[in-house]
C-alpha cells in the first residue's frame, strides 16, 4: 500500500507521526507531514491506516 499527504490540507498537527512514526516524519520548518516509506511495508500498514483515520484535517490518503 501507499500513502500520500495533501500538503495544501495538512496543518501540521503531528497526529500521523504520533500514530505511525516509521511512516511519517514532520518537516522541521512547518511541521507538515512527510511520507518516509513508499510503499508502506506490511508491518506498518495498520499504523498508517490509523494515522490516516486520526488526521484531523483528513489530509492523508491510503492507496491499497
Amino acid at each position: 500500500m501507499r500513502v500520500s499527504v495533501d500538503l495544501d490540507v495538512c496543518q501540521g498537527h503531528g497526529v500521523c507521526h504520533m500514530s505511525a512514526p516509521a511512516v511519517f516524519e514532520l518537516d522541521p520548518d512547518d511541521a507538515h507531514s512527510i511520507v518516509q516509506l513508499d510503499p508502506v511495508p506490511a508491518e506498518y500498514e495498520a499504523d498508517a491506516r490509523i494515522a490516516a483515520d486520526a488526521c484531523p484535517e483528513r489530509a492523508i490518503t491510503v492507496i491499497p
